[in-house]
């Protein structure tokens, strides 16, 4: 993945796009940071790990942003993360994430939001790197709910 990476940062070097230039150098170089810090090669489910991580940082970064009406900054944010999602597997739609976490509550016997630890445990490992875990507690809070 890392290889990849870095023929994406020469395409994108040959056609001058700064910004998917300087967002997949930034990748790059957290890629490396993360790998230095494991002390290991990083796999390719780390590597995804890094940039959901890079992509959470930006969303949240984009809130701030937004307050301070600094529409600049929000759209500079928004093309990293465009440039960011390029890399990871194809993401569930809700409509995926619902039908799985439905069966999930229905083999643990979760019946309320108190039992959103158990759904949660069991579902995010299925999902993890193809859905954004925020949006996924959302959709198994809504089906608890329900069943209140």
């Amino acid at each position: 993945m890392l290889k990849l990476l870095q023929d994406e940062m020469k395409k994108a070097m040959k056609a001058k796009d700064k910004v998917r230039l300087s967002t997949i150098r930034m990748l790059i170089s957290a890629v490396k940071n993360e790998a230095i810090a494991k002390k290991q090669e990083l796999a390719t489910e780390d590597i995804i790990a890094v940039i959901q991580r890079e992509i959470k940082q930006r969303r949240n970064a984009i809130e701030d942003f937004r307050k301070g009406e600094r529409d600049d900054l929000v759209r500079e944010n928004e093309a990293e993360i465009a440039v960011l999602e390029e890399f990871l597997p194809k993401q569930l739609s809700d409509e995926e994430i619902e039908t799985l976490a439905r069966q999930i509550a229905n083999d643990v016997n979760a019946a309320t939001l108190k039992d959103l630890g158990k759904v949660m445990g069991k579902i995010m490992p299925l999902v993890k790197g193809k859905a954004d875990g925020t949006r996924v507690q959302t959709i198994v809070k809504k089906i608890l709910a329900e069943n209140v």
